[in-house]
């Protein structure tokens, strides 16, 4: 049964939804289980299409010791394939979208096979995702781009616009409070001012009035944590919120509990924002490699030439990887297997990507109803 809320539904490709997004989370943070119990629940719950294999050991068996990009391609996607329908077995009614960066090397397979599996909606972020109603053309499934401002929106709607099509929502993610990869595209820009919800959210519906166009929901994204800051966004004119830490450390979430326990122990200190290998800034906590990591990275970088770099898992993941292409204005790492150490829990390796506010629950591990419940009416659970 949905939870009763004051908040408006929201209504995408005619089915009425509760206003509450769960981000996508890779590698595997965010898979069948979290995307299927908040589609459930009345939300939209999104599995993170990158790497899926890491939840499935007959595909890492047949491809982690490939040097094959394409085996590995194809293990993905069949991974992706068995998440899709194992999210639809826990709510067959439900919202299930996938995630997919447009930075991501196999970003167009991925959007494909999610189609052909019965995705609900592709939402797609770093970077513009100018061309993705062409890879989803033929397929009823909602389009919905994850953008940080107002300028991006307008190169985004002129562009689709000019092809008959406009997004099903907009996610507009605030950089400076947003976990994994931000939206800004320097670490010194993710404060600006051009990114805060108080004035973003009125120049974005300003726009849409201004192109004659019927108000597209925006989803408001980055360090929401509080049923009165839901109040507030609604207010200043979102129509729903998307929220990815803290759903990631709910019970449903497919990470390891070391995972989950990380990311709610974090302080304010515990958490950095450094330059991934994408050459995006991206937020994280502060582990013991990536302590190591950020002591080298000034002298990695400088040493990096692409005549000496490879791809050190051999999968391709990243269109520019600055590892891979011995690019020194990008991270130095291998971003692919540090996040599947995080998933798998290994807190000494792995990459933990998480925002920077505190968590809704400080306390334990909490279900996915009691987050939806507390977001939507105030009601702490008991």
């Amino acid at each position: 049964m949905m939870i009763k809320t004051d908040f408006p539904l929201l209504t995408i490709r005619g089915k009425t939804l509760l206003p509450i997004f769960q981000g996508g989370m890779g590698v595997g943070v965010s898979a069948h289980k979290l995307a299927g119990t908040v589609a459930k629940e009345g939300g939209i719950g999104t599995i993170a299409s990158i790497d899926l294999r890491i939840h499935h050991p007959d595909l890492l068996e047949l491809s982690n010791k490939s040097r094959n990009a394409e085996v590995i391609d194809e293990c993905n996607l069949i991974a992706l394939d068995r998440e899709i329908k194992a999210a639809r077995k826990i709510a067959p009614d439900g919202f299930i979208a996938i995630n997919t960066m447009k930075a991501v090397a196999s970003h167009k397979l991925l959007v494909q096979q999610a189609c052909k599996s019965g995705a609900d909606a592709i939402v797609m972020g770093a970077g513009l995702p100018l061309d993705l109603p062409e890879m989803t053309a033929g397929y009823d499934i909602a389009l919905i781009p994850i953008l940080a401002d107002v300028r991006g929106v307008k190169v985004l709607l002129k562009r689709w616009m000019r092809k008959g099509v406009k997004p099903d929502a907009i996610i507009l993610e605030h950089p400076k409070y947003a976990g994994g990869h931000l939206g800004a595209t320097k670490p010194e820009e993710i404060g600006h001012e051009r990114y805060d919800f108080s004035t973003l959210l009125s120049e974005v519906n300003k726009l849409f009035d201004d192109l004659g166009i019927e108000r597209i929901p925006l989803i408001a994204a980055g360090g929401i944590n509080s049923h009165e800051e839901i109040e507030e966004l609604f207010k200043l004119g979102a129509s729903g919120v998307q929220l990815g830490t803290a759903f990631a450390v709910t019970e449903e979430g497919d990470a390891d509990d070391t995972f989950k326990h990380t990311l709610i122990d974090a302080k304010p200190d515990d958490i950095v924002t450094f330059l991934s290998t994408a050459g995006l800034p991206a937020r994280a906590i502060k582990t013991p490699w990536l302590m190591k990591y950020l002591k080298r990275e000034e002298k990695l970088r400088e040493k990096a030439t692409p005549e000496r770099a490879k791809c050190a898992g051999w999968a391709e993941c990243l269109s520019h990887c600055g590892f891979r292409d011995g690019n020194p204005s990008a991270g130095q790492f291998c971003i692919l297997k540090q996040l599947e150490f995080a998933v798998q829990g290994n807190y000494e390796k792995g990459l933990f990507f998480r925002g920077s506010e505190p968590m809704i629950f400080s306390d334990k591990i909490h279900p996915v109803h009691d987050v939806m419940q507390y977001l939507l009416t105030g009601e702490l659970a008991a």
